[in-house]
């Protein structure tokens, strides 16, 4: 299993430069192992599976988790505040970087993600197959 570390930018969008990783390293499958770093404003879609949340303000990560395959990411964002409230969800478009965000990253060989529609949830789901 190959390992990667990066550092985004100032300004940069968090879900589209992971996006961009994926494509240019080639990572057809991986996961999120750590992250740290701070958010100059943050959007989220809601537990509800409908609800997308803007947030407005810097925000410190506290947490970020999920699978990384060619056709989208599946991650789970927490940030907390200045009073240390936490405020979380699916990672959408939006979450921009304040200072930085260091993030280590997981490619998983012998497998291959990808994301389908699945008829139970409605949602398109995880799908893992082996690496032929």
């Amino acid at each position: 299993m190959e390992t990667y570390a990066i550092r985004l930018d100032p300004g940069d969008d968090l879900k589209k430069k992971l996006m961009r990783f994926v494509q240019e390293k080639d990572v057809k499958a991986g996961c999120i192992m750590a992250c740290v770093g701070s958010l100059d404003g943050a959007q989220v879609r809601l537990a509800d599976g409908k609800s997308v949340k803007r947030f407005d303000g810097r925000y410190e990560i506290v947490s970020l988790t999920g699978t990384l395959s060619p056709d989208d990411v599946h991650i789970h964002i927490s940030f907390s505040d200045s009073k240390g409230d936490v405020y979380g969800g699916h990672l959408k478009e939006g979450c921009r970087i304040h200072t930085t965000a260091e993030i280590i990253i997981r490619k998983l060989e012998g497998l291959v993600f990808s994301r389908e529609h699945d008829d139970m949830t409605g949602y398109d789901e995880l799908k893992i197959r082996p690496a032929h």
